[in-house]
């Protein structure tokens, strides 16, 4: 078995923590932001809000017609401090092993910095090309909690 490689990101949003951790957790808003392309879509988001319940995200590049779609199940919520959940990607290509994602929300003087980390992807690739579609969906995210 291979080593798997972990992506960590940080970011500061002109928000309060609690608006940050809500869109994260809000079907309706999650539609609007969380997609790996600035102009991408969001069909699905499903959230059953507990340990042990499930999220499910589908994401559309329009130009492609194609759809990415995955799933996990939170492991730890505390709103609006921390929430982590497990993630599977749909598509049998990739290397099937469930994934982390654990965010940290620390709010100063109005503005909240996140501190993302997303375990267990699967190669340097990996890590690269889901930094790149992170990068995009929070800068989504900063327009969505800041405007």
């Amino acid at each position: 078995m291979t080593d798997r490689q972990t992506l960590e990101m940080e970011r500061t949003f002109s928000a309060p923590a609690e608006r940050v951790f809500d869109a994260f957790t809000s079907e309706a808003v999650l539609r609007r932001w969380f997609h790996a392309g600035h102009d991408w879509e969001t069909p699905e988001a499903s959230v059953d809000l507990r340990v042990g319940g499930e999220v499910r995200i589908v994401m559309r590049n329009p130009h492609e017609g194609e759809e990415y779609g995955g799933r996990g199940t939170y492991t730890e919520i505390d709103p609006p401090r921390r929430l982590a959940f497990t993630w599977l990607w749909d598509d049998d290509e990739l290397d099937q092993v469930e994934q982390l994602i654990e965010i940290d929300f620390t709010e100063s003087d109005g503005q909240t910095t996140m501190r993302f980390v997303h375990r267990d992807l699967w190669d340097e690739e990996a890590v690269a090309s889901h930094e790149g579609g992170w990068t995009n969906a929070f800068d989504n995210l900063e327009r969505e909690v800041e405007g």
